[in-house]
């Protein structure tokens, strides 16, 4: 547009224009009147390609091949004696010049901010500490300030621990296997999460130990840990785990101050002792919730309601700092907020030194969904904005319910459904989607996903939205439709009790419970038989089982590896499909149910892995000729910010 003077795919209509960018090949510039060198013409259908992978893969390497192009270096032959722009000038009219050099100042400054390792924006001091590709788990500093402790993943390698010092831009392994900080207390202790992995959505968990920073193999202490923190005795911790499927914050250890059917993240322990801050997530594995304080009885204060990556409390314990999307704020004890930073990238705040320097993670954050429709002969990236999270797929593998959680509209919460041949998105609601029916004609979802968590049911094509009646099911996280189209299986939970599946109508909220003991909804795939007689579940204590829908015994399955997730029956109901969560590539098997024989079914993978750890979400059709799988890819970068305020 820029060198044009218009948009390669402007139609009259957005459908006309979304067909277009999907299915058409640019126009040539040369259609305009403009004269464009080879070398630029090339760089400009490069950008242009439909396959992501066939373009540039980063913003840097399409600057440093403009760059190469401004010098001359790139130039066609015989035209190496006249600059690039001095051409452009020439045959661009000088609006579009205007255009083009006001995106240079603004390219400039982007470029200044995120490429080099210091920089000053106003008052503030802003200094690059990590730069390598990959994902900063967590940061600390040490007692002293001087260094840094973080864990990440570079370049498809294990999580592994790195210090590095501010008077240098080297970082050095630790030496303590596969592990996260999430602590130091004053006496340079480190709270650890070895084999710290993604559970459920941005849930995580990992074994507990501590370590000094001195050296010391660490010591183990508690198993699916979340979050911990020092109180200001450095020797008692608060920890956030889970319990019976249900999340407890404890302080210290064992002294249960609260629980919750959602899940918790991000507890700080104020400098004075006498209040824990954390995120109260009410829908599992979802990063929005609410900035909530409890005192050592239990006694519970909201600060604030959004989405929150961060949390950290200012040195004299005044106010606590909170990162959410692009903004750093600050939020006093009243709940009174004030605006401290404004960037472009998401911002994930880690730790405050008490000279009041900041840690912050620059992330770039991605959910994609990559699937194949039945009788193509490759995969398809069915992506749509930045968060394209998949619900279901179709029983003929041919249309995907997914979400788009990142929008900032209404709930920030939109559903759709798109064929898996890559044919346009249709927004039918706003929510969060859960099933499709048999006949593909409706999908049930979540109206209201942080507030009464209404059941809807949303027309596919023609129709009218219609609530469902309400019973005393609680935040539903699963749903799937009985064959018979008339009734459905919700894994929720009754006030008070542990989660569990239940078998409803569509007209009626008569309830009833089909699992007989409490399911592990982190670590579980739900699938139900084609004739609709049994379910798949993971109780918390116990490896998967099959349920049945009509009040019979359960029963056990053969042939599982542990940590394997069955999610989906052959259409002959003779075999499940199943993978482990969090794999990649992620590797697909088919388990007879009759005598627990195995075979391979595929391995699934996108193309470029960075900043991916593991497919975790999957579907497949009943007879695997369509499939739709989804992932997150996080990188981030680690910067040291002097002179908040």
């Amino acid at each position: 547009e820029m060198v044009t003077g218009r948009q390669a795919f402007r139609r009259e209509t957005v459908p006309e224009t979304m067909t277009a960018i999907l299915r058409e090949d640019p126009p040539d510039p040369g259609d305009s009147g403009v004269v464009l060198p080879t070398a630029l013409d090339r760089l400009i259908r490069r950008c242009l390609e439909k396959r992501p992978d066939e373009r540039f893969q980063s913003a840097r390497d399409l600057a440093f091949d403009l760059e190469t192009l401004a010098t001359g270096s790139g130039t066609p032959s015989g035209s190496a004696d006249r600059p690039m722009m001095t051409r452009l000038r020439r045959r661009v009219p000088w609006p579009m010049a205007a255009v083009v050099a006001g995106a240079g100042v603004v390219l400039g400054a982007l470029a200044g901010a995120f490429l080099f390792s210091e920089q000053e924006v106003g008052d503030t001091q802003v200094r690059r500490l990590t730069f390598r590709r990959g994902m900063v788990w967590s940061a600390r500093f040490t007692p002293d300030a001087n260094s840094i402790v973080y864990g990440a993943t570079w370049e498809g390698e294990p999580l592994e621990l790195f210090m590095t010092r501010l008077d240098t831009v080297d970082s050095r392994p630790l030496g303590l296997g596969a592990a996260d900080v999430l602590a130091i207390s004053g006496g340079s202790e480190m709270a650890l999460s070895l084999d710290r992995r993604f559970t459920a959505g941005w849930e995580t968990a990992g074994t507990l130990a501590t370590t000094s920073l001195v050296g010391s193999a660490p010591r183990e202490l508690l198993e699916d840990v979340s979050e911990a923190d020092w109180g200001p005795d450095g020797e008692s911790l608060a920890v956030v785990r889970e319990v019976d499927g249900r999340y407890r914050l404890e302080y210290p250890v064992g002294k249960v101050l609260y629980e919750t059917d959602g899940w918790l993240s991000n507890a700080r322990i104020r400098p004075q002792g006498d209040l824990i801050a954390f995120v109260d997530h009410p829908l599992r594995g979802d990063n929005l919730g609410n900035v909530t304080l409890t005192d050592l009885e239990g006694r519970l204060t909201v600060l604030d309601q959004g989405g929150t990556q961060g949390l950290a409390w200012v040195p004299d314990g005044s106010e606590l700092w909170t990162s959410g999307g692009r903004r750093l704020r600050a939020i006093d004890l009243n709940g009174d907020s004030r605006i401290v930073y404004s960037g472009t990238h998401p911002m994930w705040l880690q730790d405050i030194a008490d000279d009041g320097r900041v840690l912050i993670l620059s992330a770039d954050i991605r959910r994609e969904m990559v699937g194949r429709a039945p009788g193509a002969e490759g995969d398809r990236n069915l992506s749509w904005f930045d968060w394209s999270s998949p619900q279901d797929l179709a029983i003929d593998g041919m249309t995907i319910l997914f979400d788009e959680q990142n929008l900032g509209l209404d709930d920030g919460y939109y559903v759709y459904v798109r064929g898996t041949d890559g044919s346009p998105p249709v927004r039918i609601g706003v929510g969060t989607g859960r099933a499709l029916s048999p006949d593909g004609k409706w999908a049930l979802s979540v109206a209201d996903p942080f507030g009464e968590q209404r059941l809807e049911l949303l027309p596919t094509g023609p129709g009218e939205a219609r609530e469902l009646p309400g019973g005393i099911v609680q935040n539903v996280l699963w749903a799937h439709w009985l064959p018979d189209g008339e009734r459905l299986l919700v894994i929720g939970s009754e006030p008070g009790k542990a989660l569990g599946m239940y078998v409803r109508g569509t007209d009626a909220a008569d309830e009833r419970l089909v699992t007989t003991d409490g399911l592990d909804y982190a670590r579980s795939g739900y699938a139900v038989s084609p004739d609709g007689r049994w379910v798949v579940a993971k109780p918390i204590d116990g490896p998967p089982r099959l349920y049945s829908v009509d009040g019979e015994a359960s029963r056990p399955i053969q042939g599982l590896e542990p940590s394997e997730i069955p999610f989906q029956w052959t259409a002959d109901g003779s075999a499940l499909y199943a993978y482990r969560n969090g794999e990649l590539p992620a590797r697909v098997w088919l388990v007879d149910l009759a005598d627990g024989a195995r075979r391979p079914w595929r391995d699934l993978a996108p193309n470029d892995t960075a900043g991916i750890f593991g497919i975790d979400y999957l579907a497949v059709s009943p007879s695997g000729t369509g499939y739709v799988y989804s992932y997150r890819r996080l990188l981030s970068t680690l910067y040291i910010f002097e002179g908040l305020k």
